[in-house]
């Protein structure tokens, strides 16, 4: 009997280009991308409607109850959202193991270089956050921001927990979406690093705009220094770790001083 033989219909299909431009506005559109949609609506509808515009009004960042009445259901919906956030960087993670796949997902997210990851990321929580402050307190002498009260949770046990666990979901989620995925995939799609790193930086400027005009260029130069380190590298983790550091002091700190400083 002569050999079985494959008919054309029955052969494999050719393996189709990936589309990662429709990937990358999905997850996007799931996470900072629509962040970044609201925070330019409400930019704007703040300047028309607003007396003063975006600098008479005040952004909270961390906000929970007034009135702690069930400490226990309050703690699960700060869990909660602390765990919403993370999903579209499981998301992306997810995406990332298949391609381009490898240790640390492609980006460096892993444990091999511990002592290096933990200093670098330290030292950039100090590039960026001492500045940080400078702009800060410019921007509210300028009254070009908004007025930040940054957190707004009553004074309960697990309130400075939950601080740390709310800094630590912004910088795993903002590093690994912006940074990581989306500079890893317009590479993939051709784009040249400079005009990524516009992009990604320009990305996260734009879903801090709630804050006004200095949380955009403070967080658009932010996002091009980690942008620009993370193409040279392409280790994210110490980048995680500087933004959740950044966030920590900047939520503890504000628990502590805003009573003391007019400013932040």
């Amino acid at each position: 009997m002569g050999g079985r033989t494959v008919s054309e219909s029955q052969a494999p299909e050719t393996a189709q280009p990936p589309r990662y431009g429709l990937e990358v506005l999905i997850v996007l559109g799931v996470s900072l991308g629509m962040s970044a949609i609201y925070a330019v609506l409400y930019f704007v509808r703040q300047e028309l409607t607003v007396k003063g515009g975006i600098s008479s009004t005040t952004a909270t960042i961390v906000s929970g109850p007034s009135t702690p009445n069930y400490q226990w259901l309050d703690l699960l919906d700060g869990l909660a959202d602390v765990l919403n956030g993370l999903m579209p960087a499981a998301l992306a993670l997810l995406l990332l193991s298949r391609v381009p796949g490898g240790p640390g997902f492609g980006i460096g997210l892993d444990w091999r270089q511990p002592r290096r990851d933990l200093l670098s990321g330290i030292g950039f929580a100090a590039l960026i956050g001492i500045p940080g402050l400078a702009l800060v307190w410019t921007a509210h002498e300028l009254s070009i921001s908004a007025h930040l009260a940054v957190v707004d949770l009553p004074d309960v046990w697990y309130r400075v927990p939950l601080l740390v666990l709310e800094a630590a979901q912004n910088g795993i989620l903002e590093e690994i979406v912006v940074v990581g995925y989306l500079l890893t995939r317009l590479r993939q799609m051709g784009w040249s690093n400079e005009r990524a790193l516009g992009a990604s930086a320009a990305l996260r400027g734009t879903y801090h705009l709630y804050q006004g005009w200095g949380g955009f260029f403070g967080n658009l130069v932010m996002g091009l220094i980690f942008g620009w380190w993370f193409q040279r590298t392409r280790r994210v983790l110490p980048l995680a770790i500087a933004h959740s550091v950044i966030d920590a002091v900047s939520f503890i700190g504000y628990v502590y001083l805003h009573t003391h400083l007019d400013w932040i």
